[in-house]
């Protein structure tokens, strides 16, 4: 099901990563290497945190945006594994601040080890990333990814001020989800076309923001749609952790004063119980705010394909183009 409610052909990731399955093979490979440390804790970490791993979509973005653009460059591996070693920071510190138990039906960092633990191994993480690319002796990539960590953070600040849904406006959400999730997207599209014309760089830089944009929104929509065991976490974590996001945002204005009460009492509750939470996510829906953001999602896919189509056509800029379809339509 598209994000406009029409039924679509379901899109497999791991047919898009087909042809390029080799080379993200040796991302892994460099990924492990980057990782290693002559220390206990870090190297047990490290293994559950490889166990942990998703399906490697940002490397993907970056190597299909270099064979989308030119040759194929032993830089890129590096730079793909580079990128997931920054996303791995984010998702330790994100489960630490949200004090997340499991991630993917596996423990957190911060619940199988400690709070401490999490956010020493999220900045171990960040700090290996940056010494690989001080490595790489490129000083193109490493504006692009020190840009971005900065920006991710801001955003995790921005986020522990959006509570209160009735002072959060769906401008912030976007100066939100631009920050925290959709700029490492973007630099993943812009790292693999560093090599390429600049019309070309800036066109996959932006539709690499554009589709970190819509992959947030689908996400947070999956957070009142979908349940535990499709997601690999809990059906209404953002609710119960207290965020407004883009459907709660979009349903507020035709709320009529009790629901709006009952979103203010369930922001406000020392710990929001599962009943307040099903209560809201059914006036969302209600209200509109579900089908909202699932037009909102379609609009910027839109202007993310007339990005795509500033390329040159071949096999790599359709395997993007199917890389935004898969975000609309996952389900997890």
């Amino acid at each position: 099901m598209a994000p406009d409610g029409t039924a679509t052909a379901a899109i497999n990731l791991a047919e898009i990563q087909r042809p390029i399955q080799g080379r993200l093979d040796l991302v892994q490979d460099e990924l492990r290497r980057m990782v290693a440390a002559d220390f206990g804790l870090i190297t047990e970490v490290n293994s559950h945190l490889l166990r942990l791993r998703g399906k490697q979509f940002r490397p993907t973005l970056l190597l299909l945006a270099e064979a989308a653009t030119g040759p194929a460059t032993t830089r890129a591996v590096s730079l793909g594994a580079i990128i997931e070693l920054i996303h791995l920071a984010t998702l330790v510190h994100d489960d630490s601040v949200d004090h997340s138990p499991t991630r993917r039906g596996m423990p957190t960092v911060n619940g199988l080890f400690s709070h401490q633990v999490a956010v020493i191994m999220g900045d171990y993480l960040y700090s290996r990333a940056m010494i690989e690319l001080v490595r790489l002796d490129d000083l193109d990539p490493l504006r692009v990814l020190a840009r971005v960590t900065n920006e991710m953070t801001v955003g995790e600040m921005r986020q522990l001020l959006s509570h209160d849904p009735l002072h959060f406006t769906e401008a912030d959400y976007d100066l939100l989800i631009r920050s925290k999730t959709a700029s490492l997207l973007s630099a993943a599209c812009e790292c693999g076309a560093l090599g390429a014309a600049p019309a070309e760089r800036a066109a996959l830089a932006s539709f690499g923001q554009l589709l970190g944009m819509a992959y947030q929104i689908v996400d947070d929509l999956l957070d009142y749609t979908a349940d535990e065991q499709t997601t690999g976490k809990p059906s209404g974590l953002d609710l119960k952790g207290q965020k407004a996001t883009l459907p709660l945002l979009a349903a507020l204005p035709n709320m009529e004063p009790g629901e709006r009460q009952a979103v203010q009492d369930l922001m406000h509750a020392a710990a929001p119980t599962d009943a307040q939470v099903a209560e809201v996510v059914a006036i969302v829906e209600r209200r509109g705010g579900l089908a909202y953001a699932r037009e909102r999602g379609a609009r910027i896919a839109q202007q993310a394909e007339a990005d795509l189509d500033r390329l040159r056509p071949g096999p790599a800029r359709e395997a993007l183009r199917a890389c935004l379809a898969y975000v609309l339509e996952r389900r997890r």
